[in-house]
């Protein structure tokens, strides 16, 4: 796959409009009959969530915090490929890991210390590119923490308003 050819006309509309770049996502989550399950709906496929099994849910779907690692673990394959690919970069495989570490205490309203939310995540890449050199390599892993939508938005979150109607 030429990935600059892909890009190029996308890239070159873009400076040409930039307001054409700023896109909307969206997710809706909807309840269902158990109050500890969901459907999200991402406009494209529809996923069940439920609470995870330390806070009553069953643990056979994937929680909310399953959710978010697999967003950056996507987000980050993702952008991995496509700036090798675009750079050149002769990458044989690469897969990514991540791997996030919360206390279900403060969820729970147990300890009003313990935070509510990851308290840490890790990001592991494993890549297979014995052609790279160790300038390619190092260049792959500044650009795909630069790119990755995902990692950014953790590492630097954005404005969030939150409003309740009824």
């Amino acid at each position: 796959m030429d990935l600059r050819s892909i890009q190029q006309p996308l890239k070159q509309h873009y400076r040409d409009d930039p307001g054409a770049a700023v896109i909307t996502l969206r997710a809706q989550a909807d309840s269902t009959t158990v109050p500890t399950t969901c459907s999200v709906d991402i406009g494209r496929a529809v996923y069940e969530a439920e609470a995870h099994a330390g806070v009553g849910g069953s643990g056979g779907t994937p929680c909310s915090g399953d959710l978010l690692l697999g967003a950056l673990a996507a987000c980050a394959q993702i952008t991995c490929q496509m700036v090798a690919a675009a750079s050149g970069i002769p990458l044989e495989s690469a897969s990514v890991a991540v791997e996030g570490e919360l206390d279900l205490r403060g969820t729970l309203g147990l300890d009003p210390q313990a935070p509510v939310g990851f308290r840490q995540i890790q990001v592991d890449f494993d890549l297979r590119a014995p052609q790279a050199s160790a300038e390619e390599l190092t260049k792959l892993k500044e650009r795909t923490e630069r790119y990755c939508v995902v990692l950014q938005t953790l590492l630097s979150p954005p404005e969030i308003s939150v409003s309740f109607s009824g």
